[in-house]
């Protein structure tokens, strides 16, 4: 790997200045990084050499078997699973986030997802300036898909799974990479990888709107345009105009929202992708992402693998599922406010050897707080969701199920989890696609592996290679037990 510049040899840059957008003293994001960066390094180092030998926990048979649930084997830093208190995303809760997280500056706004990426990436809460400032950086970095992705896009057929779309299409702009360039031509060292990775992380998240748009058109209008794209607003509301989903000049509002109503699916958007931008790295598509990356694939390469581990079932299909699920219910009660027919239709379900979908979660044992706060959205707009049969369900179920699954006694939480509210709330907008919200489940997604991706090139993290074992070697390992225990 050569270490230094070649005479004659030009590192590629984007032409992108994002000092060109900053009128303050405010710093960057890459600014901000580049102050915490040696910090970080030196704690790193600091462990390895003092405390490299310490034992994090055991590795059982079961464990071998059962999909390395529960293993601590992962440095993850932007997110811990807390069984109480729930994610927390850099030490923060979501209720904290909701709180001291910037928004738009319009009173009732969500927080931004822009303003989320900030923290996951330094660990700290930007100003309003900077927020306002990163917002504005990433709008003009996503003005425009390169031209081979869109017409990879528009040769698709329009009746294909949106995550192979979206995989498809962020694989293919791996062509551009930054960090891929130059790494083949040796123009980078070791050290200074994090950048490039950082440009690419940064292009590829402002690109998903556009990209989103684009995939959302091909599945539901033959591929032409539902809105436009606009560098003067945000994140989430480009998401939003390129589904045809506001009021307003830059899209087609295919469900004829009023302004309101607008205003408020944007702002489920918002706190939609605020807070699943990440949740610890053991999850398919983190981990993925993450072990990809550790080959030393770009971002594109990297992220795209977590989106095809995304669209599997057992990952990102939830939400559709509780969709499902609620219109099969209501189908099968006379009434909402008939309790008993609900109790009797949940003892049903579960006597058959089905779960409840949207229940339960494998760390926390108590109320999942990212479904308290969807839930809070719909409370919050009574009117809006008077007539809805299936977001009222949706609500009574949360009060109902619980107690039903705890005399069913099989459940370790029976509370609900973020997906029993997120998927019926976009299906109440207009979004009926389903299997269209695991592509708005990625777009949030990407924030919080592509942080790690940037960090595992900060810290020099190796590729990821643990060893394997066959039947016979696990049944080796039965027999010294056996003798250590005689």
């Amino acid at each position: 790997m050569v270490q230094r510049l070649l005479p004659g040899a030009h590192i590629c840059r984007r032409s992108f200045n994002s000092s060109a957008i900053i009128k303050s003293s405010a710093l960057t994001l890459k600014e901000a990084l580049e102050n915490v960066i040696p910090k970080k390094r030196d704690a790193v180092k600091k462990l390895k050499a003092c405390y490299g030998s310490t034992f994090v926990g055991p590795i059982t048979i079961s464990s071998v078997l059962g999909g390395m649930r529960g293993n601590q084997s992962m440095f993850w830093q932007g997110t811990s699973l807390d069984p109480e208190h729930g994610i927390k995303f850099q030490g923060l809760t979501i209720e904290e986030c909701q709180n001291r997280l910037p928004n738009t500056g319009i009173d009732g706004d969500n927080f931004l997802p822009e303003s989320m990426l900030w923290l996951l990436m330094t660990g700290g809460v930007p100003t309003f300036q900077q927020a306002a400032s990163f917002r504005k950086e990433l709008a003009i970095r996503g003005r425009k898909l390169p031209h081979y992705t869109e017409k990879v896009l528009s040769s698709l057929p329009k009746d294909m799974h949106p995550m192979t779309q979206l995989a498809i299409g962020l694989a293919s702009m791996n062509k551009g990479s930054l960090f891929a360039t130059n790494y083949q031509k040796g123009l980078i060292g070791k050290m200074e990888f994090w950048k490039d990775t950082l440009e690419d992380s940064l292009n590829l998240i402002a690109s998903l709107p556009l990209l989103t748009g684009r995939i959302y058109s091909n599945i539901t209008n033959e591929g032409h345009p539902l809105g436009q794209y606009s560098e003067e607003v945000d994140w989430c509301t480009n998401i939003c105009s390129l589904l045809g989903m506001t009021n307003g000049t830059n899209s087609s509002n295919t469900c004829n929202l009023t302004s309101q109503q607008s205003l408020d699916f944007i702002n489920l958007m918002r706190l939609y992708t605020g807070i699943h931008v990440d949740h610890e790295g053991g999850n398919v598509s983190a981990h993925t992402t993450h072990l990809v990356g550790s080959a030393l694939s770009d971002p594109y390469l990297s992220y795209s693998s977590g989106i095809m581990g995304l669209a599997g079932p057992l990952h990102g299909l939830a939400a559709q599922e509780v969709v499902r699920f609620l219109i099969e219910m209501n189908s099968n009660i006379s009434s909402i406010a008939r309790e008993q027919e609900i109790k009797d239709y949940l003892w049903k379900i579960l006597n058959s050897n089905r779960v409840i979908p949207g229940y339960g979660h494998a760390v926390l044992r108590k109320p999942d707080p990212r479904f308290t706060a969807m839930l809070e959205f719909a409370q919050k707009r009574p009117i809006e969701f008077e007539n809805d049969k299936n977001v009222l369900l949706m609500q009574k179920l949360a009060e109902i199920a619980p107690k039903v699954l705890l005399e069913h006694g099989k459940s370790k939480n029976p509370f609900p989890n973020v997906d029993s509210a997120s998927g019926i709330l976009f299906y109440h907008y207009g979004i009926r696609e389903l299997l269209f919200f695991t592509v708005i489940f990625g777009c949030s997604r990407a924030m919080g592996p592509l942080t790690q991706l940037v960090w595992d090139r900060i810290l020099g993290l190796p590729i990821e290679r643990p060893k394997s074992l066959n039947l016979e070697g696990l049944e080796a390992l039965t027999k010294a037990s056996n003798v250590n225990k005689l």
